[in-house]
């Protein structure tokens, strides 16, 4: 599908549950939805402007039929998805910019803002159900787990939250130590047993639910800049519970798997602009994956492709045996320089340091790390090579 370009940059986008159309929330206050089709035709059909200020965030029901969008006018509008028109506003919804919205319930969403504050609210009442303020930066993401009815959120203060939205308490039911880096984004792998959290010095920190919320339990280096999107991928691929598309402002788009640590392959090149936003049409199932970044364009890239070239170069890979090289089409030059995408397998750097010089690793011809062997791995550990995209 070509670029879709909107005018003005994506601050947000979300895709309609179930129908095949994309909202998009813009730099200069507009609301643009655009419908495509298989063969990837696109038409706008509606195109609003609430406010004058930026809409940072969007978010639908979930049905489809109403549709939140908030932003730097700190209030929040709701909008008729069939017609494009604004039935509600709630005016200074909160005190500070919102920064971040997500539909958990029928009847109850969530925004976070700029100083770190939650709020629940219910689409039928003009106040707030309750109000959070454990976090004290802004709230980079949201993460709905359905099954415990916990709301998970990152914050730019280092510390990732979970809160039980059926109780009373306006405290959180747990939150993470300091990571001693911005938390920008989040994602569920493992069947929500495991949460993946961006961060802006480029690590991937992994969480695990069963042992509590206080600390990351694994941490993945290799993004040369921050991580600010994360996404899942469709349930029907058979390595969806551990792989995951990473959004980074180094403006690509990578499939990384987790269980072993391996690059996939780079999806989207956004070129110097970063990217911010990562979706998956009909509800994370679907076949098209929308991303945004700084530039006026809204990219959509068909992931069934991706796959099957994947696919394509794992038969090649197969046929050509050990010495023989992959062939990576839709990678740029630069991301496969110095051997970044080697499927070498390796323990990954927990402690989130700088890899070692490239001139050290001598292990390529059967070479035993005596060290290594006599180390057991932890029972929380993951293989992973701390160079694993070092080139990128």
């Amino acid at each position: 599908m070509p670029d879709i370009p909107v005018g003005s940059q994506i601050f947000d986008l979300v895709f309609h549950p179930t129908d095949t159309t994309v909202y998009t929330s813009l730099l200069d206050g507009h609301i643009k939805a655009f419908r495509y089709d298989e063969q990837g035709q696109y038409q706008q059909t509606f195109s609003i402007r609430p406010s004058k200020r930026s809409c940072r965030s969007l978010a639908t029901n979930q049905d489809g039929s109403r549709l939140h969008g908030a932003g730097k006018a700190k209030s929040i509008f709701a909008i008729d998805t069939s017609t494009g028109d604004v039935f509600d506003t709630r005016k200074d919804a909160h005190d500070l910019p919102i920064n971040r919205t997500k539909h958990l319930l029928p009847n109850m969403f969530c925004t976070g803002d700029d100083d770190g504050v939650i709020k629940l609210w219910d689409p039928r009442q003009l106040q707030e159900i309750r109000q959070y303020v454990h976090h004290f930066d802004f709230i980079s993401d949201f993460l709905w787990l359905e099954n415990k009815r916990q709301l998970i959120s990152t914050s730019g203060d280092g510390t990732l939250s979970v809160i039980d939205v059926r109780g009373r308490k306006t405290e959180p039911l747990a939150q993470s130590e300091d990571q001693e880096d911005e938390l920008l984004s989040v994602v569920t792998i493992r069947n929500g047993s495991k949460v993946v959290v961006g961060t802006q010095l480029g690590i991937l920190s992994i969480f695990n639910a069963t042992h509590g919320w206080g600390d990351c339990v694994d941490r993945v280096p290799g993004h040369p800049q921050s991580i600010d999107a994360l996404c899942g991928l469709p349930s029907a691929y058979p390595s969806s519970h551990s792989t995951i598309l990473t959004g980074s402002s180094d403006g690509l788009m990578r499939v990384v798997q987790l269980f072993p640590t391996k690059l996939l392959g780079v999806v989207a090149d956004h070129g110097s602009f970063p990217i911010e936003r990562i979706a998956i049409d009909q509800n994370g199932e679907g076949r098209w994956i929308g991303s945004a970044g700084h530039e006026d364009v809204l990219k959509m890239t068909d992931l069934r492709e991706v796959f099957e070239d994947e696919d394509s170069n794992r038969d090649h890979e197969s046929n050509e045996g050990e010495s023989g090289s992959i062939d990576r089409p839709n990678m740029p030059a630069d991301a496969v320089e110095g051997g970044a995408l080697s499927d070498a397998e390796g323990r990954g750097n927990e402690s989130g340091e700088s890899e070692e010089p490239k001139e050290k690793k001598r292990k390529r011809k059967g070479q035993k790390d005596t060290l290594a062997a006599k180390k057991k791995k932890g029972r929380n550990e993951i293989d992973a090579d701390p160079s694993f995209f070092a080139g990128l």
